[in-house]
């Protein structure tokens, strides 16, 4: 069987991505959390949320649903057409309320109603995907993960550091180029950088303090045309 070659990362690209590091540093020292939530079960459940959705939005629907379950218990007592009416305004609420219904079952007859701090756990639950596992590995537990989206995936290929086509691929880039210990805090700051300086519309990657200095050519050539 052929064995895999690893990728290999120039010292140029690695250079690039502590600059880059440096810079989001200097933007955003601080790195708060952007869904509220009071514990690891509300954290799991905005995370759940908050696809296809903004954290503004999933901000302000969830007081009204923690206000009647903040907990995997007092949710299950819930029906989940209560469940969807509450969260309608996030989207896709049919199938969200599925899962928060579901994966709190789960939580209660597998887990003592518990989050699990475990990969595999976290994922086989309803509704959670490996992004959202790695937000609440990182968040809740303070375990190194790097939670990559479309939007983190979008300002990776921007600034040269992966060439993947998808996040999976994005995020075995970002891991190989920048420190373990850094991955929960650089992962916000990124997100952070991107709704203020680097959206995916309208973006002119002239006026982007890091796309006009590490931006691929091709940003500029668009924006041209």
């Amino acid at each position: 069987m052929a064995k895999t070659r690893k990728k290999r990362y120039s010292p140029a690209l690695r250079q690039k991505a502590a600059e880059i590091a440096a810079m989001l540093d200097e933007f955003y020292p601080e790195t708060p959390i952007p869904l509220d939530h009071g514990d690891n079960y509300t954290l799991l459940i905005a995370v759940l949320l908050s696809a296809q959705c903004t954290d503004v939005r999933v901000n302000q629907v969830t007081p009204f649903l923690f206000e009647k379950a903040n907990n995997p218990f007092d949710m299950v007592k819930l029906d989940v057409d209560e469940i969807k009416e509450i969260i309608r305004p996030c989207g896709l609420s049919p199938r969200k309320s599925k899962a928060i219904a579901e994966l709190s079952q789960i939580l209660i007859e597998k887990h003592d109603g518990k989050v699990p701090q475990d990969w595999e756990a976290l994922e086989a639950l309803p509704g959670v995907g490996h992004k959202t596992a790695s937000v609440v590995m990182s968040q809740g537990f303070g375990v190194p993960a790097f939670p990559v989206d479309t939007h983190i995936h979008r300002l990776a290929w921007r600034w040269g550091l992966t060439d993947g086509k998808n996040v999976e691929t994005t995020e075995r880039d970002l891991k190989a180029l920048f420190p373990e210990e850094s991955w929960n805090k650089l992962h916000l700051q990124i997100i952070f950088f991107g709704r203020e300086y680097c959206p995916a519309r309208s973006h002119d990657p002239a006026a982007c303090p890091i796309c006009s200095k590490y931006g691929r050519k091709e940003l500029f050539k668009n924006a041209k045309s």
